[in-house]
């Protein structure tokens, strides 16, 4: 399996988080992500929670910037 990232520079938010990450394995990327949306932004711990956050995933490694061009709306 190939390493998965999700970076929260892509996502608007008024904190402008510039956290992201990756790891080599879905579950353990979703147990960070999972963390970090908790503790950081807040957010609970559901079954939807995860399931959209799992949907973020992309292969690869995160860049080291974002361009405006790469910016999701939420």
């Amino acid at each position: 399996m190939s390493r998965q990232y999700i970076d929260c520079r892509e996502y608007p938010s008024t904190m402008n988080c510039s956290v992201a990450l990756s790891a080599d394995t879905e579950s353990e990327l979703l147990d960070a992500a999972i963390q970090h949306a908790v503790t950081v932004h807040g957010h609970t711990d559901t079954p939807e929670l995860r399931k959209q956050l799992a949907s973020m995933f992309k292969a690869g490694t995160p860049p080291l910037q974002t361009s405006p061009a790469q910016k999701v709306s939420a």
